[in-house]
């Protein structure tokens, strides 16, 4: 260590020297009318506050973290567990262990012209390779559109803008929302460049080729430069000469090359050496790195983000999640249940953890809500979020917060952080950065849950167009096809399950929490219309729905913030953070369609981040961003009117149906009779009939504040339904008086014949 201090600043002065002799081949853009080219002096956006002039290039520092490093750095979590909290010094990616990179997992390489004996190229496991630095936030979007730059790019779909690791290109290439940077010249003195706005410690760079459906392009070897100026750089060099790295041997799969030795600057630029023969120089990337602390800029330290909450922020694999769930209900025993809904394909128990008063027990009156997080396992965040939820609830009831007290006295709330645990040790292994776009996002054997359920929207709309609703089909409550339920059907054991789940409680509101996109999507998922891809498929209900979407959208820190960058290619400000899902992407067999078509159950799809798998350092502003909504969501369950449906000796009666005039959808009652049917404010003419009693109608208000309308109903028997009881009592059948016609007019034919 003391040698390499030694060397320091003569290796820096050697390096000067080289880029000072060929900045003007490696570091000048290229001029031709027919390509965006990057000018130099439009670096800085145009809000951006003046910084002070940054020192001079740094020579490289050694491995282990600086002081400053340290200071920056958040707390270690406190929450009690038998096993101790990971140091929160290891923020980097979590990667694969050697020799596991497949042709789905993103790889580590080593440079062509590193040397086998070198000992700092050996490979590093996942515990020491969290020693290094987290992403910049290419991915997650901290870094924006003018921090990069670029020589040339095709047009502005392909601009430096779009070469952030993991882009997804649109439906239609060639439009202004491409996957990837892709040059305007296949020649050596291109480059992408990424500005940091302070010094960095950077330590690694991640690559992958472009998204496209019908191209293939992909980088296959590049420099790294770095720069305080972004005029003079410096090139990392490998002995005397500049170092090459290994790229991309196909498009998706992300390749991690680390620095050999970590570098203090401000910019730092990728230059292609090589490409993939067939295609052109595109590519997206991410950068680790660690920003040096500077308490003397004003604008770094108002835009960090910090929490107060005293969580365990981090990931947390199977075992791990187990066990968190095992101190919480130790923490609160008394409003905490752990139960499972059922196994995985590799026989993994798919856990809920129950939060009420009264856990284990349906208590009359009070509705169900349920968060399901991990359909598709690679959606990380949507799981953490949830064991984060856990912990938060869990804590501030222990506090005595009246809102969270409420709201847990008042509601039985369930939370199923995974659904899919197989997919999600598949992206766990690969860590968060080197999984790619899919990688465990199905389950074990391949299937998509999010789209596994039965689709009843066609049974639906069918009946509707022959007239057959309600006489035949009614608008609720659609039965499940014979063919699903059978065991050669194509369905996950983990889709049996959340059905089975959702049959025995009669929930009343939930969410499934999914990743990649920062929208709130509502019902219906499925076009109406045959041969369409998109189109605006409102329910009955769409009314409630927009609602329900636009609270959580609404409370969320960047969802409805017109500022913001679109993730890959969807604008959604113009409903305020909102989508219908059918008008977005058309998808049958939805869990949101499903549930608002065999249950009473209002189900919307959350899609919280534009990262699926987050750096574990990026956690605390995730959970910042979503605490609100996901308190303010569970909230929306008191929002309508609620009762209970009886006989006249005040016996509660199952399986009544709840009509709202204007509404084509009903609801039905739970076992107990009582009911809840989620409605914005105003007035409604509300029916509840059953099989064997009289119906009755009444007006029910719903008001502004907060908290369901009791609207109950007293139904008495038909007179039939008494004949019939009478006659049963006494072992007698009731004459059916339409069969005793038919048999009298029988009779008279044949006399007559």
């Amino acid at each position: 260590m003391a040698r390499r201090e030694a060397a320091a600043p003569a290796l820096a002065l050697a390096l000067l020297a080289v880029a000072l002799a060929g900045v003007g081949a490696q570091g000048a853009a290229v001029e031709d009318s027919g390509f965006y080219v990057q000018e130099t002096w439009d670096r800085e956006p145009y809000d951006a506050r003046p910084e002070p002039e940054p020192e001079p290039f740094s020579p490289p520092l050694p491995a282990g973290p600086g002081d400053g490093e340290r200071e920056r750095r958040p707390p270690t979590p406190r929450l009690p567990k038998p096993k101790k909290a990971p140091k929160r010094e290891k923020l980097a990616p979590e990667k694969p262990a050697p020799g596991k990179g497949s042709n789905r997992k993103g790889v580590r390489t080593k440079s062509s012209e590193r040397a086998a004996s070198d000992e700092r190229h050996v490979p590093v496991g996942r515990d020491a390779v969290r020693e290094g630095c987290p992403p910049l936030g290419l991915e997650t979007l901290k870094i924006t559109d003018f921090q990069l730059h670029a020589s040339t790019s095709k047009r502005y779909g392909l601009g430096a803008h779009r070469g952030r690791l993991n882009i997804q290109a649109g439906i239609n290439e060639n439009d202004f929302y491409d996957g990837a940077w892709c040059a305007g010249r296949n020649d050596l003195h291109q480059w992408i460049e990424v500005d940091a706005r302070r010094l960095t410690k950077f330590t690694g760079v991640i690559t992958q080729g472009r998204n496209s459906l019908w191209l293939s392009d992909w980088v296959t070897s590049y420099k790294v430069m770095v720069s305080n100026d972004s005029h003079t750089w410096v090139t990392v060099k490998n002995g005397s000469g500049d170092m090459i790295f290994e790229g991309n041997t196909e498009k998706e799969i992300p390749v991690l090359n680390e620095l050999p030795v970590p570098l203090v600057a401000r910019y730092i630029r990728i230059n292609p050496q090589s490409w993939f023969d067939n295609g052109s120089i595109c590519m997206r990337m991410e950068i680790l790195g660690c920003p040096l602390p500077d308490p003397n800029n004003y604008y770094h330290r108002r835009n960090e983000m910090t929490t107060t909450d005293d969580l365990d922020f981090k990931h947390h694999n199977y075992k791990e999640m187990r066990q968190l769930m095992k101190v919480v209900n130790e923490m609160c025993p008394n409003i905490t249940r752990i139960y499972n809904i059922g196994k995985s394909h590799q026989g993994l128990k798919l856990y809920a953890v129950e939060i009420s008063d009264r856990p284990g027990e349906h208590e009359v009156g009070e509705p169900e809500f349920h968060y399901i997080a991990g359909a598709h396992g690679n959606e990380v965040l949507g799981r953490e979020l949830m064991l984060l939820l856990i912990q938060f609830l869990c804590q501030e009831y222990l506090a005595g917060n009246s809102r969270i007290v409420h709201l847990v006295e008042e509601t039985r709330i369930h939370i199923l952080p995974s659904l899919n645990p197989d997919g999600y040790e598949k992206a766990y292994e690969g860590g968060s950065e080197l999984g790619g776009w899919s990688l465990g996002r199905w389950t074990h054997d391949g299937i998509d849950i999010n789209n596994n359920f039965p689709d009843l929207n066609t049974l639906l709309w069918e009946a509707e167009d022959r007239q057959n609703v309600p006489r035949k089909v009614p608008n609720h409550y659609i039965a499940i096809p014979e063919w699903f339920l059978s065991e050669n059907a194509t369905v996950a054991a983990e889709t049996r399950a959340v059905i089975a789940w959702m049959e025995k409680i009669p929930f009343v509101l939930g969410g499934n929490l999914q990743g990649g996109e920062l929208v709130v999507a509502y019902p219906y998922d499925m076009v109406r219309s045959l041969w369409k891809t998109q189109e605006h498929t409102p329910t009955p209900d769409d009314h409630v729905f927009r609602w329900l979407a636009y609270s959580y959208a609404s409370t969320h820190r960047l969802m409805t913030d017109a500022r913001r960058r679109v993730c890959h290619t969807e604008d959604f400000q113009k409903e305020d953070g909102t989508v219908n899902g059918a008008s977005w992407h058309t998808v049958a067999g939805s869990l949101n369609d499903f549930s608002y078509l065999h249950t009473n159950c209002f189900e919307l799809s959350i899609y919280v981040g534009c990262d699926k798998y987050p750096h574990e350092s990026e956690l605390p502003e995730e959970w910042e961003n979503n605490r609100e909504s996901l308190i303010v969501f569970m909230e929306q369950v008191h929002r309508g009117i609620k009762g209970v449906v009886r006989d006249l000796h005040g016996k509660g009666i199952p399986n009544a149906v709840i009509s709202v005039e204007g509404i084509n959808h009903d609801i039905r009652t739970a076992s107990d009779g009582d009911y809840w049917r989620l409605l914005n404010p105003g007035e409604y003419v509300v029916t509840a009939k059953a099989e064997g009693f009289t119906s009755s109608t009444r007006n029910c208000m719903v008001g502004y504040d907060m908290g369901a309308t009791q609207c109950d109903f007293t139904l008495s028997k038909t007179n039939l339904a008494r004949i019939r009881e009478i006659m049963e009592k006494f072992g007698k059948q009731p004459v059916s008086l339409p069969a005793r016609r038919l048999k009298l007019r029988g009779r008279k034919r044949r006399q007559r014949g």
